[in-house]
Protein backbone atom coordinates (compact mmCIF):
# COMPACT_ATOMS: atom_id res chain seq x y z
CA UNK A 1 0.00 0.00 0.00
CA UNK A 2 2.80 2.12 1.10
CA UNK A 3 4.45 1.87 -2.51
CA UNK A 4 1.23 2.71 -4.28
CA UNK A 5 0.65 5.51 -2.19
CA UNK A 6 4.51 6.76 -3.38
CA UNK A 7 3.30 6.14 -6.78
CA UNK A 8 0.23 8.00 -6.90
CA UNK A 9 1.40 11.39 -5.13
CA UNK A 10 4.31 11.24 -7.34
CA UNK A 11 2.19 10.61 -10.52
CA UNK A 12 0.06 14.26 -9.25
CA UNK A 13 2.91 15.61 -8.60
CA UNK A 14 4.60 15.04 -12.18
CA UNK A 15 0.91 15.62 -13.79
CA UNK A 16 0.97 19.41 -11.26
CA UNK A 17 4.12 19.76 -12.88
CA UNK A 18 3.16 19.19 -16.43
CA UNK A 19 -0.26 21.08 -16.49
CA UNK A 20 1.37 24.22 -14.76
CA UNK A 21 4.13 24.40 -17.85
CA UNK A 22 6.89 23.55 -15.07
CA UNK A 23 8.58 21.45 -17.10
CA UNK A 24 9.14 23.82 -19.72
CA UNK A 25 12.92 25.07 -19.00
CA UNK A 26 12.12 28.91 -20.71
CA UNK A 27 9.16 29.25 -19.14
CA UNK A 28 11.01 29.41 -15.63
CA UNK A 29 13.98 31.51 -17.48
CA UNK A 30 11.23 33.92 -18.76
CA UNK A 31 10.02 34.36 -14.95
CA UNK A 32 13.89 34.72 -13.46
CA UNK A 33 14.76 37.25 -16.46
CA UNK A 34 13.22 40.40 -14.47
CA UNK A 35 14.96 42.73 -17.57
CA UNK A 36 13.05 40.91 -20.20
CA UNK A 37 9.93 39.55 -20.60
CA UNK A 38 8.92 38.66 -17.59
CA UNK A 39 6.41 35.84 -16.71
CA UNK A 40 4.63 35.91 -13.02
CA UNK A 41 3.43 32.11 -14.15
CA UNK A 42 5.74 30.32 -11.40
CA UNK A 43 5.01 33.36 -8.75
CA UNK A 44 1.59 31.49 -8.63
CA UNK A 45 2.48 27.79 -8.60
CA UNK A 46 4.49 28.41 -5.94
CA UNK A 47 2.10 30.39 -3.90
CA UNK A 48 0.18 27.61 -4.55
CA UNK A 49 2.55 25.40 -3.10
CA UNK A 50 3.33 27.38 -0.41
CA UNK A 51 -0.04 27.89 0.69
CA UNK A 52 -0.70 24.25 0.73
CA UNK A 53 2.66 23.30 2.53
CA UNK A 54 1.41 25.94 5.07
CA UNK A 55 -1.75 23.63 6.09
CA UNK A 56 -0.19 20.33 5.43
CA UNK A 57 2.89 21.47 7.95
CA UNK A 58 0.61 22.64 10.30
CA UNK A 59 -1.36 19.81 10.53
CA UNK A 60 1.36 17.33 10.48
CA UNK A 61 2.60 18.60 13.76
CA UNK A 62 0.17 17.76 15.43
CA UNK A 63 0.43 14.41 14.36
CA UNK A 64 2.42 11.46 15.41
CA UNK A 65 2.00 9.10 12.45
CA UNK A 66 1.65 9.64 8.95
CA UNK A 67 -2.00 8.49 7.29
CA UNK A 68 -0.56 5.32 6.84
CA UNK A 69 -0.02 4.33 9.99
CA UNK A 70 3.79 4.56 10.00
CA UNK A 71 5.64 7.16 12.41
CA UNK A 72 5.76 10.56 11.25
CA UNK A 73 9.23 12.30 12.14
CA UNK A 74 10.11 16.32 11.24
CA UNK A 75 13.34 17.67 11.13
CA UNK A 76 13.73 19.17 14.27
CA UNK A 77 16.88 21.51 13.23
CA UNK A 78 16.35 25.36 12.11
CA UNK A 79 19.83 25.77 12.07
CA UNK A 80 20.98 27.39 8.80
CA UNK A 81 25.26 26.59 8.34
CA UNK A 82 27.40 26.57 5.65
CA UNK A 83 26.74 23.95 4.11
CA UNK A 84 22.65 24.50 3.71
CA UNK A 85 23.90 28.14 2.32
CA UNK A 86 26.28 26.83 -0.04
CA UNK A 87 23.79 23.96 -1.49
CA UNK A 88 21.43 26.58 -2.15
CA UNK A 89 23.35 28.90 -3.68
CA UNK A 90 23.96 25.86 -6.28
CA UNK A 91 20.83 24.69 -6.64
CA UNK A 92 19.82 28.53 -7.74
CA UNK A 93 22.63 29.12 -9.90
CA UNK A 94 21.23 25.55 -11.51
CA UNK A 95 17.99 26.43 -11.78
CA UNK A 96 18.54 29.72 -13.01
CA UNK A 97 21.28 28.24 -15.80
CA UNK A 98 18.79 25.45 -16.99
CA UNK A 99 15.38 26.54 -15.64
CA UNK A 100 15.01 22.96 -14.43
CA UNK A 101 15.07 21.87 -10.93
CA UNK A 102 14.91 17.80 -10.16
CA UNK A 103 11.60 17.08 -10.24
CA UNK A 104 10.80 19.04 -13.57
CA UNK A 105 13.72 17.63 -14.72
CA UNK A 106 12.80 14.51 -14.21
CA UNK A 107 9.62 14.93 -15.71
CA UNK A 108 10.86 16.39 -18.96
CA UNK A 109 13.60 13.79 -19.32
CA UNK A 110 10.46 11.06 -19.10
CA UNK A 111 8.43 13.20 -21.88
CA UNK A 112 11.97 12.71 -23.94
CA UNK A 113 13.54 16.29 -23.73
CA UNK A 114 16.92 16.07 -24.31
CA UNK A 115 17.93 18.95 -22.64
CA UNK A 116 16.44 17.12 -19.46
CA UNK A 117 18.20 14.29 -20.01
CA UNK A 118 21.86 16.20 -19.89
CA UNK A 119 20.64 18.29 -17.05
CA UNK A 120 19.41 15.04 -15.04
CA UNK A 121 23.30 13.40 -16.26
CA UNK A 122 24.80 16.69 -14.71
CA UNK A 123 22.78 16.17 -11.56
CA UNK A 124 23.70 12.75 -10.97
CA UNK A 125 27.19 13.19 -11.40
CA UNK A 126 27.04 16.20 -8.71
CA UNK A 127 25.27 13.49 -6.50
CA UNK A 128 27.88 10.72 -6.84
CA UNK A 129 30.26 13.55 -6.91
CA UNK A 130 29.28 14.55 -3.55
CA UNK A 131 28.82 10.95 -2.03
CA UNK A 132 32.33 10.18 -2.83
CA UNK A 133 33.77 13.84 -1.25
CA UNK A 134 31.59 13.11 1.96
CA UNK A 135 33.42 10.12 2.34
CA UNK A 136 36.85 11.07 2.21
Amino acid sequence: MQRLSEFIVGLVFGMGLLLSGMTDPYKVLGFLDLFGPWDPSLAFVMGGAILVGFFAFALAKKRTSHFLGGALSLPKSNMIDKRLVVGSLLFGVGWGLAGFCPGPALVSMASGQSQALLFVGAMVVGMLGFEFAERK
